[in-house]
């Protein structure tokens, strides 16, 4: 699973742009706002709302805004209501291209998603064509200089993790671990002082495909014009990012 990092790298500098748009406040909300309607408005006993919440706190946003986004998922203010939705498709070479959105407007979500893989030599595929090729894992990125091998092999697989690699192009070593286990590997870093570059559940793919430059330059511009779309909160693609992007 070597080369996730890489993600995680580049999510990290398009995040500080995004910052500056105020968009990444805005993807929090919505985040929050859907897991405390699914799952209620208790962080204790909604890990989703919990992840939610502690990304806002790391991206300093106010608390009065977390509370009232809180709210509004369950319904204690009006808010809107937004809908999960999930598109899958292809980018050059015949990478897996996977898009999350939460939308008030599901039908002009889909044909502004469906314009943008067009528009970016991509192809929109049907539910199922492309889903089978990721798994959902909690992932944690640790720099380098932030603890041994040794330590953070003792703690992150003595508070169940399942496999941690380092990566041979940005030194960064990953964690792996079901998402049941995520709050657990969480605190064990925590508490061993070990800081995170990046910790999320999300969905890692069973295999990388490995492109030319220009193909994955190609993908990458796709993957970015679909995050700059404001109903958008992740995509997911399995290529193998060429060291000269980086």
């Amino acid at each position: 699973m070597s080369g996730h990092s890489k993600w995680a790298t580049i999510k990290h500098k398009k995040a500080a742009l995004d910052a500056k748009r105020g968009k990444v406040f805005t993807k929090i909300i919505k985040e929050i706002t859907v897991a405390a309607r699914v799952g209620g408005g208790n962080p204790e006993t909604n890990p989703r709302l919990r992840l939610a919440i502690s990304n806002a706190k790391n991206s300093n946003m106010p608390s009065e805004n977390i509370d009232r986004a809180v709210k509004k998922g369950t319904g204690e203010l009006e808010g809107v209501h937004y809908e999960e939705v999930v598109y899958e498709g292809y980018g050059a070479g015949g990478s897996a291209i996977l898009v999350n959105c939460l939308t008030d407007n599901k039908n002009r979500t889909t044909a502004e998603i469906r314009n943008i893989f067009a528009k970016k030599s991509g192809n929109m595929a049907g539910a199922g064509s492309v889903a089978w090729q990721f798994e959902s894992r909690g992932l944690f990125v640790v720099a380098p200089g932030s603890a041994t091998e040794d330590k953070l092999l003792e703690v992150a697989l003595g508070a169940g993790a399942e496999d941690m690699n380092q990566d041979e192009d940005t030194g960064n070593f990953e964690v792996i671990c079901q998402p049941h286990d995520f709050e657990a590997v969480r605190k064990a870093l925590e508490d061993a002082g070990i800081k995170t570059e990046s910790a999320e559940i999300t969905l890692l793919p069973k295999n990388l495909v490995t492109l030319d430059v220009s193909q994955a330059k190609a993908v990458l511009g796709l993957i970015e014009a679909l995050e700059d779309h404001d109903d958008v909160q992740n995509v997911y693609s399995n290529i193998d990012v060429p060291k000269e992007l980086m």
